[in-house]
């Protein structure tokens, strides 16, 4: 079982899981799909006009989670992961189900970012393409999203994650089935105007090669082949030939479309209409499909992972170096917080979470002190929290900036938080660490060390090292008072 990885595609037409075996080739880590499961649920679907998913949808998300789940039941939390997309994004009641959703899958969801959507589509279907050194426009149409990137080998460069998909205009557009020119264009010349705030920074960069990797463009491969709309792949001709013969017979009739899977016929004319657009406004002539998608990306960022080639490391790299991070300073905090908080917190699943999270707050800590040092800490966590960042899911970045949002400062804004989640240790290990490094010195061996229990925090200090250090002891008394004001019993010993 250790050789195998799962990955969890909430989409918002379809759900799908994937499995894939790691096997050595020549050296190289590679991952062979060894099973496959797709339902269609239509979550897109399900959203009213407040954007709330109804609780028709919600129940058939539970069922198929619930199936999956059963699937995953011997897996290893470390061996899967499980993202959403869009609908999970834009449902304002997400928070209301998302628990029940991962109890009826029985693992984590990550709610991830348009853009991390992207990278990962991206990663999915240049693992399956062969070698090239020429650069890729990657187009993935959703059920809500689409995403276009536009890279070279395994690296996108340009992403873009545009609020349009096959579900949503389909209801939007056609919502009784009928297709006629007129709803035809304005589905059209919307999903235009969408592309064109990004279409001539794309057409300036360029590309040589294009992949269609959703449902919709294997859809309109598979129907453009059979109907012999097109002998190449998805072309411009063939899509005016599609659309010419859904809109004369008035709705999609699957018996005259040799190639449609009838489950897609209902969303078949928005991502027609989406993928017209696309081809119109970034001047593609021919599309091909890959096999890989979203998935796929996530078994392979989940080898990376596994292989110690985290995503999230080099994207923590980054931030450093555009941030202007003093990277010793980050060092020594890193360390100091990582050892407060070991020797506070048993081993167990909460500690594995949590212990990475920290390290990455430690190392980023100071991002905001590239806006202003007056409270810093508020922009470091707002810049954690709202960026990009390649690798993070939502939930990543949310506890990245609460753990930055509190490593100074008063604590009563993070009540109740503090006290009810397990977060707060790693809090106070963060705070504890910033402290005694403030003079940005070095420091062998820590002066100080933390122990809890409930409620209770005791840190006992080297009295020497204390009376040398009137600044520390001071700002250490005033650590007492703030964890005192959030309902905690903060007792500082001498040793």
């Amino acid at each position: 079982m250790d050789q195998l990885l799962a990955a969890v595609d909430l989409g918002s037409n379809s759900f799908r899981l994937s499995i894939g075996r790691i096997v050595q080739q020549d050296g190289t880590p590679q991952i062979y799909q060894i099973d496959r499961l797709k339902e269609t649920v239509r979550l897109a679907a399900g959203l009213d006009a407040e954007k709330r998913l109804g609780d028709d949808a919600i129940e058939r998300a539970i069922a198929v989670l619930e199936r999956f789940g059963d699937r995953l039941r011997s897996f290893h939390p470390n061996r899967v992961r499980a993202v959403a997309t869009n609908t999970f994004r834009v449902a304002r009641n997400t928070r209301d189900f998302l628990p029940r959703a991962e109890a009826a899958l029985g693992f984590p969801i990550e709610v991830i970012a348009g853009r991390e959507e992207a990278r990962l589509i991206f990663s999915g279907v240049v693992h399956t393409l062969p070698p090239s050194p020429n650069k890729r426009l990657v187009i993935d149409i959703g059920g809500g999203s689409t995403e276009v990137i536009i890279g070279k080998g395994h690296e996108p460069g340009l992403m873009s994650s545009l609020y349009m998909g096959c579900v949503s205009y389909s209801r939007q557009f056609f919502s009784d089935g009928v297709v006629d020119a007129h709803q035809m264009k304005q589905a059209e010349l919307a999903a235009r105007r969408e592309i064109e705030v990004i279409a001539k920074q794309y057409r300036k960069t360029g590309w040589k090669e294009v992949y269609g990797s959703s449902g919709t463009a294997k859809a309109l491969f598979a129907i453009l082949t059979e109907c012999r709309f097109s002998d190449r792949g998805i072309t411009r001709a063939g899509l005016a030939k599609l659309k010419d013969r859904i809109v004369r017979s008035g709705r999609v009739i699957p018996s005259e479309l040799p190639g449609i899977k009838v489950e897609r016929s209902d969303v078949l004319p928005g991502g027609l209409a989406i993928m017209s657009a696309l081809f119109d406004e970034l001047g593609i002539d021919v599309m091909h499909t890959g096999d890989g998608a979203l998935r796929l990306g996530v078994l392979y960022d989940l080898l990376g992972r596994d292989d110690e080639h985290d995503k999230r490391d080099e994207s923590v790299r980054q931030f450093m170096k555009r941030y202007h991070v003093d990277p010793n300073q980050a060092r020594r905090v890193h360390h100091a917080a990582l050892t407060l908080f070991d020797a506070m917190f048993p081993e167990g699943p909460e500690r594995a979470e949590l212990r990475p999270a920290l390290g990455w707050a430690a190392d980023l800590h100071e991002v905001g002190l590239s806006i202003a040092h007056n409270a810093y800490h508020k922009h470091t966590a707002y810049v954690l929290e709202n960026a990009d960042m390649p690798g993070f899911s939502r939930a990543d970045q949310q506890l990245l900036a609460l753990l930055a949002l509190g490593h100074q400062g008063k604590l009563t804004k993070l009540e109740p938080l503090i006290r009810t989640r397990p977060q707060w240790k790693a809090i106070l290990s963060l705070r504890l660490a910033v402290l005694l490094f403030r003079r940005r010195g070095e420091i062998e061996p820590l002066p100080l060390t933390a122990s809890v229990r409930d409620n209770s925090i005791v840190v006992r200090v080297n009295r020497e090292w204390l009376a040398q250090h009137p600044l520390s002891d001071f700002t250490l008394r005033a650590e007492e008072a703030e964890w005192n004001k959030v309902g905690f019993s903060f007792e500082l010993l001498e040793f």
